[in-house]
């Protein structure tokens, strides 16, 4: 063979190597990366090209899925859409999807690892969708989204020994059905949603942090007793009525100036949410020490699954003496999701330790084998048992004898702590009603919740935790327990 003939040949089968080597990485290290890319329409054909898992309350679906004439075959569908939107989140065959629907999408379409069998993994069959158990109960949903009706608000249930979450209902709300589909109704439908003031798509239970206002209290008050500031809920404190905010003129007065908040010990300061006591309690421990109570009960912690993230729950830090004392009060700068008061609620309820939150109880295959089951799981002790007894007794008080008469219910040991929480400069705004609580029953079964209210449609003089929220919870712990 000539040389240039050898040149040609050599270079020819440096190129078919080099086209062979390209093949086979394309086809090892980089076909997850193709598979798994949205951009590539064999995704959506396979993910849509059988019946979808379900999403489970109760043990029966609340998704489905139907046939379509496109090369999508089948698209989403729900049961009940609004009232679950929050727990299940959705799946459009345009817009993608959120929460469990995206958290649990390899499962719910089959192609999860775990689903399959020895010959699926030969062949590269996609196994049947397995299903998502959640820990909803549908009384306490049910009871949750009827109450708040048409007021812009969240509520959250949980359960305080283990952490599952009973109820977690946000309005207003939407139907993913109405775009789970390709067609021009879809996105006409998904149009209207985004354009929506009201933000259907938020989910206000989990990704809705608002000042809390003195359902804060609860917080400082937990804060006092572990430090030893106060030996007991019964002990009068060192509070001036009205109170001057340190290093300042502004001098801090009580909603109901005939209050006895005077020197009120903290079951009375709850009974009538007395800003003085908390204000000057908050500045006497200093912001660290509220801070690190705060934090015990998930305050400041940005990854709080249930498995979908909740937004974080903020205690400021960076702050002087006058503004320590607000945040006491659950004003300043705080801010709260209603899972974050629920967990508040629920350690209080629990004896002082705090369960994780959690939504869903297992994730099974096709056949209704379980795949994982999920346990509770231990957050952290946010205080002492007596703390906690303690609390749990003013919070009797508060219900019994205070400002959240409006969650009594015959027959049940109720707790509950009100808030109206400042809304804008100068309180311009609406202001925020909120309610926290926990229920027993004579055989000891719990259940916590918490309450926001964003917009009641009320007159502000109306606005309370009491008038607008408490119900809700009410209905809440009453189709647990009742």
């Amino acid at each position: 063979m000539n040389k240039p003939l050898r040149r040609v040949s050599v270079f020819c089968l440096a190129l078919i190597l080099a086209l062979m080597g390209w093949a086979t990485w394309l086809q090892a290290a980089k076909a997850s990366d193709y598979k798994d890319d949205p951009k590539n329409p064999r995704v959506a054909i396979g993910k849509y090209s059988a019946p979808l898992g379900n999403i489970l309350v109760d043990g029966r679906p609340v998704t489905g899925s139907a046939a379509t004439p496109s090369s999508l075959k089948y698209k989403r569908t729900y049961k009940d859409g609004p009232l679950y939107a929050p727990v299940t989140g959705f799946t459009s065959q345009i817009f993608g999807s959120n929460q469990l629907e995206s958290l649990n999408g390899d499962l719910l379409d089959g192609s999860d690892s775990r689903l399959q069998s020895p010959a699926d993994a030969l062949t590269h069959r996609r196994a049947k969708g397995g299903d998502v158990a959640t820990t909803i109960d549908s009384k306490v949903q049910k009871a949750g989204y009827e109450a708040l009706g048409d007021k812009t608000g969240a509520a959250v249930a949980m359960d305080p020994a283990t952490g599952r979450i009973l109820g977690m209902v946000s309005t207003p709300s939407y139907d993913p059905a109405k775009f789970s589909g390709s067609g021009s109704a879809d996105q006409k439908a998904w149009k209207a949603m985004s354009d929506n003031a009201g933000k259907p798509e938020l989910n206000r239970a989990l990704r809705q942090p608002l000042p809390p206002g003195s359902t804060f209290k609860l917080v400082v008050a937990a804060a006092a007793l572990e430090d030893g500031l106060y030996s007991s809920v019964d002990e009068p404190t060192k509070s001036p009525d009205p109170y001057t905010l340190p290093h300042t003129r502004t001098k801090l007065t009580n909603e109901n100036a005939s209050a006895p908040c005077k020197n009120a010990d903290i079951r009375t300061a709850l009974q009538y949410s007395c800003n003085t006591v908390f204000a000057k309690m908050a500045a006497d421990l200093g912001q660290q020490k509220v801070a690190a109570q705060a934090e015990k009960f998930g305050f400041n912690d940005d990854k709080v699954d249930t498995p979908v993230r909740a937004g974080k729950s903020v205690y400021p830090t960076d702050m002087d003496d006058a503004q320590t004392a607000l945040s006491g009060i659950g004003q300043f700068n705080d801010q709260a999701t209603p899972l974050q008061m629920a967990m508040v609620s629920a350690a209080i309820a629990h004896g002082g330790e705090l369960k994780s939150p959690q939504l869903v109880d297992k994730l099974t295959d096709g056949g209704g084998n379980t795949v994982q089951q999920n346990t509770p799981k231990t957050y952290g002790r946010a205080m002492s048992a007596r703390t906690a007894e303690q609390l749990r007794s003013a919070m009797g008080t508060v219900v019994d004898k205070g400002t959240g008469s409006g969650a009594k219910i015959g027959g049940l040991t109720v707790g509950g702590k009100t808030g109206t929480a400042q809304h804008g400069v100068d309180n311009s705004g609406t202001p925020y009603a909120w309610f926290v609580s926990y229920a027993e029953d004579s055989e000891g079964r719990q259940i916590a919740v918490a309450v926001m209210v964003e917009d009641g449609h009320a007159a502000r003089n109306e606005i309370s935790g009491n008038g607008l929220a408490a119900p809700i919870a009410r209905s809440m712990m009453k189709a647990a327990l009742g």
